[in-house]
């Protein structure tokens, strides 16, 4: 596959570009993270999403401490070039460092924010001590 595809992408100053992981069959958001040209190339080579960690500095292939790997079906990129949608079928069920299915379980009621989704799976088992992925 040639790499020429990488060239439509604005990617930012640091060399990234935002990500956002769309469940296929639900259409629900389950995650953002970033994404620089190797992780793009290795997730439409791999199959499976690849993403690029600022924490650590490094790829972060989603799922290899927790094993909930993203199966990735379809990658889009929108009009501006600037952020990247992948469709994916999320493996092991919690897409979220917090075990829950979507990072985005907090919704405004008010002046407050509310928790809208329960722990699917207990972080301590996905992680152990480590913060998250």
């Amino acid at each position: 596959m040639s790499d020429a595809w990488l060239d439509a992408i604005a990617f930012d100053e640091h060399g990234l570009v935002p990500v956002i992981a769309q469940d296929r069959d639900s259409g629900r958001v389950l995650m953002f993270a970033w994404a620089d040209r190797e992780a793009l190339r290795r997730t439409a080579a791999e199959g499976r999403a690849v993403y690029y960690s600022r924490s650590r500095g490094r790829l972060w292939p989603k799922g290899e401490e927790s094993g909930n790997v993203q199966e990735v079906h379809d990658i889009r990129l929108d009009c501006d070039g600037d952020v990247v949608l992948l469709l994916i079928t999320q493996h092991g069920g919690a897409a979220c460092h917090t075990g829950r299915e979507s990072c985005f379980f907090h919704r405004l009621e008010g002046d407050e924010w509310v928790i809208t989704d329960p722990v699917l799976t207990d972080p301590e088992q996905l992680y152990g001590s480590h913060r998250h992925e």
